[in-house]
């Protein structure tokens, strides 16, 4: 099955209220392999920027949404118009400046249980709709906006990203979530399934997968200050608050420390006392591998970085951190990856490292303890899952994956860091 948001065409990007320079961090609903995040919304405040804007514009102008407008539309048999009303979202995408076009050959992809992501045919541009999932958590529509904000930004950059179409802030369209337009990008999800170019190529494989570095290495450059992005997290401190920050997180699942879950005291242990200093702030993707990026068909290379609502300003080489611990080969199934990793032809660690290093001028000298890290709070995060499917609330075949791959990236940083 294709992934597919998308690349950015020559259009209008619409982007939520100014209030939303003050967003806290939240946790976001969790994506994993074979999950796909979507946000939800309705018809509210937008503001217009100039495309193709390296930076969000001033306020433009305020859309409202308002009953009764344009035009008929059919709402798909198979989707619940309690999760989307495609004739509430066409209302509100004409307020907002879209045309007054047919939606048609709605279709869900990514089949997640976390988030909704729909693509659709808005008359003649293909578009997706990303809106959080069914049953909203008290962080869902926050990290949505948090996603919209970050799109908004990267517009403009060399960041490899789908272009933001138009956001809506307004919960009551959808029946309480927010949601937004992207253009879709086509291409290949290393997780999920390839073209021919990485099927037939061992050399694609492999430039393609080096490009995942590079791609990050491109994210880690951009001056969050001057593409509007200074108030989205807080640097100060921001290594230094993880991994209080993830033990408090596994101690509201209403289990005893590491229940279930090995290494857990001795890494916490091994990271505060080998903690780095002097760490420059940059933008975290927050959730950064191969299941997280789609391939360009064409090229070998990174065609689109997806699913940002764990973004924020921090550390960024906790994101190469990331993409290290989850990277395929580190024995057992693929944490991420599954689709590439059986074909083979990937570059080892110390070759993304190298890659990494030759497009940032970060010093790297202590990248294990990124991953180390990156493998503690991955693990914990995805442990949510599995409590919650132990509960009822999720699929426990789901949840017991999950849980299979918390175990094994805990396993993965402990042998990295020697505990």
């Amino acid at each position: 099955m294709r992934k597919s948001y998308q690349r950015p065409k020559v259009g209008p990007a619409v982007v939520v209220s100014p209030w939303l320079a003050d967003a806290p961090l939240v946790m976001p609903a969790l994506w994993w392999p074979g999950s796909r995040v979507s946000p939800g919304g309705g018809s509210g405040r937008c503001r217009e920027l100039q495309t193709p804007p390296r930076r969000p514009a001033a306020l433009a102008g305020v859309h409202r949404y308002r009953a009764g407008m344009p035009s008929a539309v059919v709402q798909p048999e198979w989707l619940d118009v309690r999760l989307v009303d495609v004739a509430a979202v066409q209302r509100w995408g004409v307020a907002a400046g879209l045309p007054d076009a047919p939606i048609e050959d709605v279709r869900r992809i990514g089949g997640g249980t976390q988030n909704v992501v729909l693509r659709l045919a808005w008359g003649d541009r293909d578009l997706v709709l990303r809106r959080p999932p069914e049953h909203l958590r008290t962080s869902s529509n926050t990290a949505l906006r948090r996603e919209m904000r970050v799109l908004a930004a990267l517009a403009g950059s060399d960041v490899p990203h789908p272009s933001l179409v138009a956001g809506c802030d307004d919960e009551a369209v959808l029946g309480g979530a927010v949601f937004y337009l992207m253009e879709a990008v086509d291409g290949s999800n290393p997780g999920d399934s390839l073209s021919a170019l990485y099927r037939g190529s061992s050399m694609a494989r492999h430039a393609a997968a080096l490009d995942t570095a590079a791609a990050l290495a491109r994210l880690a450059a951009v001056d969050h200050e001057a593409v509007g992005l200074g108030g989205l997290g807080r640097p100060d401190g921001f290594l230094a608050r993880q991994v209080p920050r993830w033990l408090d997180l596994l101690a509201s699942y209403g289990q005893p420390s590491g229940a279930g879950l090995p290494h857990i005291d001795a890494l916490a242990e091994w990271l505060t006392a080998h903690m780095p200093t002097g760490s420059r702030p940059g933008i975290v993707h927050g959730d950064y591998h191969l299941n997280n990026v789609l391939l360009d068909d064409e090229s070998p290379r990174v065609a689109a970085i997806v699913d940002w609502e764990m973004c924020t300003i921090g550390d960024p080489l906790l994101d190469l951190g990331w993409l290290l611990v989850t990277w395929p080969g580190g024995g057992g199934n693929p944490v991420t990856g599954d689709a590439i990793a059986t074909l083979g032809g990937l570059p080892g660690p110390d070759e993304l490292i190298a890659h990494y290093a030759a497009r940032s001028d970060r010093d790297l000298s202590a990248i294990g303890w990124y991953t180390v890290l990156a493998g503690l709070k991955l693990a914990i995060v995805i442990e949510g899952t599995h409590v919650r499917a132990l509960a009822g609330k999720a699929d426990l075949t789901t949840g017991r994956r999950l849980h299979d791959a918390a175990v094994d990236l805990l396993d993965r940083a402990a042998a990295i860091a020697g505990v």
